[in-house]
């Protein structure tokens, strides 16, 4: 697929410059405050830190405003800055040194070529070893400028490289009280409209660190940037496909339920779309469908749809959801409902789970596609802290044996057993009472000779009971 165009994201976001300075306002702040500061040039020339041609190229561009240098001279420009990164240690100086190279990019995209096509080797490295860096403004003004570096000139940036950078900011999203939050969200929204470079997100365990910071209490900024790149992500359909892999349907529908900003809602609704429209293989998009009715979506699109939003993105994004739900809904087999259920991680008492008649025609079928189901009973019961998820995974996992003639050792073989008895000194008296059903149905051995005893005991009591009459 092709990389996602600057058109159709501005499409979707009118203010797109605005959430750039938001995203960014911290960093720009401080850069606004290193541009006052004066370096002098003369004193790193003496100690011969740099050489006459560094100087005299620096301090035209700097203090004499030959703003035009980088395209007269680009070859110079590009060997200058990088000598200069290479050979100053001073993080006043880094700093100063970073805003200058940043505000040449920022004048005209174009100029990327200029350290792109440098003579200078491995053109990444000067920026990657400065991400070491301890001061924090150093750090993130480079991972602006590497985005910038990267996304802005057709030759991809190198695997090994592109690694080591989405490392870093993935990392950088999961550090406590981080200052720098929106700029780094900022790098990722540049990075992953970029095909090749999704694939590499992913393949740093990317998309698990967004929806996992997304399920913290993060602010509306933090959290619309975060959604904006699960939005880009999902324009390549296999990305779409795996989404919900990760849980992001009912992550994302809890924040459009607690949703107070237009623009958080919009790009969720963005995102949900692309889970229907992108994927090739329809059933994964049927799937998307019925896990977003399973998490109560059709109820906020009602919502939404009463308040009839000014913006034609949001509704034209809600009459398509809610025609493409609805739709999915008159299709639901009681078992794609079940399946739906158990996926998304959200077991309640439904009617399903209590129905013998749906358990005698589906437990063979909790055994597809590589026990899917079964595994993710058994996960729950081990992850999940919700009484109500343990207690009705107990039960299911107990119907299951009792039905399908297999399912005792099937259910042993993926540590379901020990699980369930693990709950039995659970603190909820629901999960307790649920995990000694299931216990005593794993216990039993044959369930058709257990109903054939309890049978027999039947006929013996009515028996009795009548000779009892008989001899009165």
């Amino acid at each position: 697929m092709a990389n996602l165009s600057d058109e159709n994201v501005s499409k979707l976001m009118g203010d797109e410059k605005i959430d750039m300075i938001a995203a960014t306002s911290v960093l720009q702040i401080r850069a606004s405050e290193i541009r006052q500061t004066q370096i002098n040039w003369q004193s790193y020339l003496q100690s011969q830190m740099i050489t006459q041609r560094d100087h005299d190229f620096i301090v035209n561009l700097d203090q004499r405003g030959q703003k035009d240098l980088p395209d007269k001279n680009p070859e110079a420009c590009a060997d200058v800055f990088l000598n200069l990164l290479t050979h100053i240690s001073k993080d006043n100086t880094i700093q100063y040194v970073l805003v200058l190279i940043d505000d040449i990019l920022s004048e005209d995209k174009s100029r990327v070529k200029i350290f792109r096509n440098s003579r200078h080797g491995n053109i990444w490295q000067p920026f990657l070893n400065l991400l070491n860096r301890q001061d924090e403004f150093v750090q993130h003004m480079t991972a602006r400028i590497i985005a910038k570096l990267a996304c802005w000139h057709p030759q991809l940036m190198d695997k090994s490289d592109l690694n080591f950078y989405l490392s870093w900011l993935k990392d950088q999203l999961k550090m406590n009280n981080n200052d720098y939050i929106p700029s780094v969200a900022r790098c990722l929204q540049m990075m992953l409209r970029i095909d090749e470079y999704r694939f590499a997100f992913l393949s740093v365990d990317g998309i698990s660190t967004l929806l996992s910071i997304l399920t913290s209490r993060v602010n509306f900024q933090v959290q619309y940037q975060l959604v904006f790149c699960l939005w880009v992500l999902t324009f390549n359909p296999l990305l779409a496909e795996k989404m919900n892999k990760f849980n992001a349907i009912p992550i994302l529908a809890d924040i459009l339920s607690d949703s107070v900003k237009e623009k958080v809602t919009r790009i969720v609704l963005a995102v949900f779309r692309n889970l229907i429209e992108k994927p090739e293989d329809h059933q994964v998009a049927k799937e998307h469908c019925i896990a977003m009715v399973q998490c109560k979506v059709l109820k906020q699109l009602s919502i939404l749809e009463q308040k009839r939003s000014d913006d034609e993105d949001i509704m034209n994004d809600v009459d398509f959801l809610n025609e493409r739900l609805q739709a999915s809904v008159q299709d639901l087999s009681s078992f794609d409902q079940y399946a739906t259920e158990v996926k998304s991680g959200r077991l309640e008492w439904s009617p399903v789970h209590k129905s013998a008649k749906f358990w005698r025609e589906n437990a063979a079928r909790l055994n597809e596609r590589g026990q899917e189901l079964l595994r993710t009973l058994v996960h729950l019961l081990e992850k999940s802290r919700d009484p109500v998820v343990l207690a009705v995974a107990c039960y299911d996992v107990g119907e299951y044996v009792r039905h399908y003639p297999r399912g005792k050792q099937t259910i042993e073989q993926l540590g379901g057993k020990q699980r369930v008895m693990y709950l039995l000194s659970h603190e909820d008296p629901n999960v307790r009472y649920e995990a000694l059903l299931a216990v005593q149905k794993l216990m039993v051995h044959n369930w058709e000779y257990l109903g054939k005893q309890l049978e027999k005991e039947q006929i013996d009591k009515q028996a009795g009971g009548t000779a009892v009459g008989a001899k009165a």
